[in-house]
This record gives structure tokens, C-alpha cells and sequence, in this order.
């Protein structure tokens, strides 16, 4: 079993190192994403430097890694002893700390939402929701994120869901960190906006 336990770790930090978002932008539009507009190899910044069509990609391709790395315990036989959610974080880990790209990489959002995904789905919808919700509210890809992730947390302490709540605290601990700059931006009222939503249409129709 220990055996197995390693094998999962590894693999779930090796899926979750691969930079999406670095490897589309290099392949398919000769672009190196982290030099243009925020640095960011993730969903944001792809979408809004290389286009919807990559951002769609790289969205779906960091959310199948963390649900990928998550499975394994369904798919080897041994979740009744080993908690999905336990590997999944190392794909979170590695696709903030990518082996493929310095340790470096993105804030982990899609990533942790692939591992709600495979351990729990109704709650990845619930979370899928909230961010949404909240991104039609600010316009604030950044701050939809930080709410999302960070009422799973909440959830899952009002659900007594210990493991959830441990990793889920862990993961909120880590995108808080990932965007301490998005949240000073946030506070300041400098946070970059998406071309939709409810702020981005009051400052719209105010400048007019």
C-alpha cells in the first residue's frame, strides 16, 4: 500500500506540474505566456492574452488534472483506505510549483476545482456557482476565485467534512497566497476587470 500511496503522489504531481497554459501558448501560438499581460500561466491570463479558445483548453486541461490526480485512489481500488483528497493536493502542489517550469506556475483554482470534481460533484457544481456568481457581481476573475474556494472551506467545516476541511483550508491558504497581489489591487480599486459583469458595466456606463 505504500507503494501505491508514493506511486499516486508522484503522479498526481507530475500531472499537476504540466503548464497548460505555457505548453498551448508555446505549441500552438509560438507565445510565451508568462511574459505577457499578468505573467500567468492560467486560465485568466490565457484567455485574455492568446484568446477564448486557449483559455477553454487550458481551463479544461487544469481542472482534468486535479480530477485525474484525485481518481486514482477509485481507479486503483483503494479509496476505502486512502482519501482522494489526500493525492489530489499534490496536484495542486505541482501545478503551483511546476517541475516543468522552474517551480514556478499558476494559483491553483481549476486545479483544486478538478479535485472537488472527482471526490465530490454536487459540491464541485455548488462551487462552480458561487464562482460564477461572483464573477457576474465584480467582474473579477481574481476575487470569484477567492470567494469560490474559499466557501468550499466553509462548507465543508458547517458539513463536519474533516478531511475536506483540512485540505480545503490548505488550498484556501494557498490561492489567498497566489494572489496577495490581486487583493491589494482588489483593496485599491485597480483589479483588472473581464468585459462583462455588473462592475465592469457601472464603470462602463459611468465613464460615458
Amino acid at each position: 500500500m505504500t507503494i501505491k500511496i508514493i506511486g499516486m503522489v508522484i503522479v498526481a504531481y507530475l500531472l499537476g506540474s504540466i503548464p497548460s497554459g505555457l505548453w498551448i501558448g508555446q505549441t500552438f501560438y509560438h507565445k510565451d505566456i508568462r511574459k505577457l499581460g499578468s505573467g500567468n500561466i492560467g486560465t485568466t491570463n490565457t484567455f485574455r492574452e492568446l484568446g477564448p479558445k486557449a483559455g477553454v483548453v487550458v481551463l479544461l486541461m487544469d481542472v482534468l488534472k486535479g480530477t485525474l490526480a484525485a481518481s486514482q485512489p477509485y481507479l486503483l481500488g483503494v479509496s476505502h483506505s486512502v482519501n482522494p483528497l489526500l493525492i489530489g493536493i499534490f496536484a495542486s502542489l505541482g501545478h503551483t510549483f511546476s517541475i516543468f517550469d522552474h517551480f514556478h506556475g499558476g494559483k491553483a483554482v481549476a486545479t483544486s476545482a478538478g479535485i472537488l470534481l472527482a471526490y465530490n460533484p454536487p459540491l464541485f457544481a455548488l462551487a462552480c456557482a458561487i464562482f460564477i456568481g461572483t464573477l457576474l457581481l465584480t467582474s473579477m476573475a481574481s476575487c470569484a476565485s477567492i470567494v469560490g474556494i474559499t466557501s468550499i472551506f466553509i462548507i465543508a467545516l458547517c458539513e463536519h467534512d474533516l478531511i475536506l476541511s483540512y485540505v480545503a483550508g490548505i488550498l484556501t491558504a494557498l490561492v489567498l497566497w497566489r494572489h496577495k497581489s490581486n487583493i491589494m489591487r482588489i483593496l485599491t480599486g485597480k483589479e483588472s476587470l473581464v468585459s462583462f459583469g455588473l462592475v465592469y458595466y457601472l464603470k462602463k456606463k459611468h465613464q460615458k
